[in-house]
């Protein structure tokens, strides 16, 4: 399984957790935020878990709904998305129905193959609810993206994934993930496009890949039809999280100058984030560079794009229209 193929080792990420400063903290929101990156799973259940892996210290114990809205709602959180982070197709099902008692969950991302015989009949049947707002494909679980792009069938399978207007998140960004969902695009116009934890990537260090790289991302930002979310931006130096949204402003800047304020969105990646840093820490970042850019640029970010990414459903009062 090739999961989190970029990853440090949990040790490693044990310790960066450990060194994150307390103080730094979000205060709540004066904006509505939705999350649009959340994974929820049960270390606990018989059958246990895909991911995260038993030696995972940090992120090894039960990620439920009540566990995050304790850390979210006082930040101002009032819906999230929850994006599948197992294979196992009925897992797919075990989310649907906590979000379906959940109102703070506005959508989930599912886990399909659109490759396979099966997944049109599967599509058909998660899209009757109407939380099921698409799937997720990329670098994980030891799939060939690359070499599927070239497969009629999985063509087939997007375009009846874009018929049904819904959306597919990427996963695990590099240089040939970005070539790929470009190719995705040219072949499949109408197909909604979220690309998770761009600031994750390693840019390439020799010249001509790195112009390959920049200049495929440059295209794929020409592409209305494709967001990106700006989270996984937390990095270590010197054994500690820096808070202060400066420190990341080139990286944010640079998916601004692509991708525009209108197509921009916030995730926080939880629980997963907490490799690097605790939420708090990761949305003051964000909310600090965002808040700079103005409070229609910041709205957007927070909610009204997501609004146009993933035509999430309104469920509760307090979740913006």
């Amino acid at each position: 399984m090739n999961r989190r193929t970029f990853l440090a080792s949990s040790a490693v990420a044990a310790a960066c957790v450990e060194a994150t400063e307390p103080a730094a903290s979000a205060a709540p929101a004066s904006i509505p935020i939705i999350d649009c990156h959340i994974h929820i799973f049960d270390t606990n259940r018989k059958q246990g878990v895909p991911w995260p892996e038993k030696k995972d210290t940090v992120l090894y114990k039960p990620a439920l709904m009540d566990r995050y809205r304790k850390i979210a709602l006082p930040l101002g959180i009032v819906g999230a998305i929850e994006v599948e982070a197992s294979p196992w197709y009925d897992d797919n099902q075990w989310v649907l129905d906590i979000a379906e008692k959940d109102k703070l969950l506005v959508g989930f991302i599912g886990d399909l193959e659109p490759e396979k015989p099966e997944f049109r009949k599967q599509l058909d049947n998660f899209h009757k609810n109407k939380l099921f707002r698409g799937i997720r494909y990329g670098n994980l679980w030891d799939r060939d993206f690359t070499a599927n792009i070239g497969k009629p069938e999985f063509i087939a399978g997007l375009k009846a994934l874009a018929d049904a207007d819904l959306v597919m998140d990427s996963a695990n960004p590099n240089p040939r993930l970005i070539n790929d969902l470009l190719r995705v695009t040219d072949k499949v116009p109408n197909l909604r496009i979220v690309l998770d934890h761009l600031p994750r990537l390693e840019k390439p260090t020799q010249p001509a890949a790195l112009k390959a790289y920049m200049a495929d991302l440059a295209e794929l930002g020409k592409r209305k039809q494709v967001f990106a979310k700006v989270s996984g931006v937390a990095k270590t130096v010197n054994g500690k999280v820096p808070d202060d949204f400066n420190f990341y402003k080139a990286t944010i800047d640079e998916m601004w100058d692509v991708f525009g304020e209108d197509r921009l969105i916030y995730g926080s990646d939880w629980p997963n984030s907490d490799l690097w840093a605790e939420y708090p820490v990761e949305l003051k970042i964000v909310r600090g560079y965002f808040d700079a850019k103005g409070k229609a640029a910041a709205e957007k970010y927070f909610w009204k794009n997501s609004l146009a990414a993933y035509k999430w459903i309104h469920r509760a009062a307090n979740q913006p229209k």
